[in-house]
């Protein structure tokens, strides 16, 4: 449908085929409509109307000036792409949603660091790796993100070993877990910019995870009109009452 904002999704070459589906009826059920990228595939930022960027593999801590000190899966070619398309998103008023490594990709783009040890690091947090709702997150008070899911506790999956350290230009901490290890980010100006932790695309039957695909819709339709997004996200969110 030509009405539906065209939504560019980011994906592992190895775990793309099956994770850009749901991804893709996430959105469709938001209102949108998305299109898979990655590395070798064409990716125009012109021709869409705002961007994901999925999980997959760790990100290289050659992006934020660390070396590397626990076993990791990287692919540098990936890495590369996705700092460029973050970085050209937020300087072409572009919305984008960063999942599970998503979220650590915006954060790296805008200048910031990570945990490469997450666990590590948070001894309190309780260690999870499932798609299951297992993990508890606690979403801040006065942020985007609990206008858009409410500030409830909130159930969630966990399939990470890295999170945000250092935060980048212009991002607070919209979420945490209860060891204090970082679960979601935010930027607090135009274009909209969240990323998550956790991966919303598997819990698609949660009203609260679908509101945060349906906010990147909403910022997406403002961006096609020049409007502001962060309003249009917060309208989106008055009305859905969470």
């Amino acid at each position: 449908m030509p009405d539906r904002p065209l939504i560019a999704v980011t994906t592992s070459a190895r775990s793309g085929w099956r994770i850009f589906p749901l991804v893709a009826l996430n959105l469709w059920l938001a209102g949108g409509r998305g299109v898979r990228w990655g590395t070798g595939r064409p990716a125009d930022l012109d021709a869409v109307d705002g961007l994901i960027i999925g999980g997959g593999d760790d990100i290289s801590p050659d992006l934020y000036d660390m070396q590397i000190v626990t076993s990791a899966r990287l692919d540098p070619a990936r890495d590369a792409l996705e700092r460029d398309l973050v970085e050209a998103a937020i300087a072409r008023n572009k919305p984008v949603l960063g999942i599970c490594r998503g979220a650590q990709m915006i954060n790296v783009a805008l200048g910031g660091s990570l945990h490469q040890d997450a666990y590590g690091t948070y001894t309190a947090s309780d260690r999870h790796w499932t798609v299951l709702p297992k993990k508890q997150v606690q979403v801040c008070h006065d942020t985007r993100l609990a206008g858009i899911a409410g500030t409830a506790p909130m159930r969630v999956n966990a399939l990470h070993s890295q999170a945000v350290d250092r935060l980048g230009r212009d991002l607070r901490v919209a979420a945490h877990d209860r060891g204090g290890m970082v679960q979601a980010v935010e930027r607090t100006s135009d274009p909209f910019a969240l990323g998550v932790q956790w991966h919303p695309e598997h819990l698609f039957y949660a009203r609260r995870q679908r509101a945060i695909f349906a906010a990147l819709v909403a910022a997406a339709r403002a961006c096609r009109t020049d409007t502001v997004q962060l309003r249009a996200v917060d309208a989106l969110a008055d009305e859905q009452g969470l």
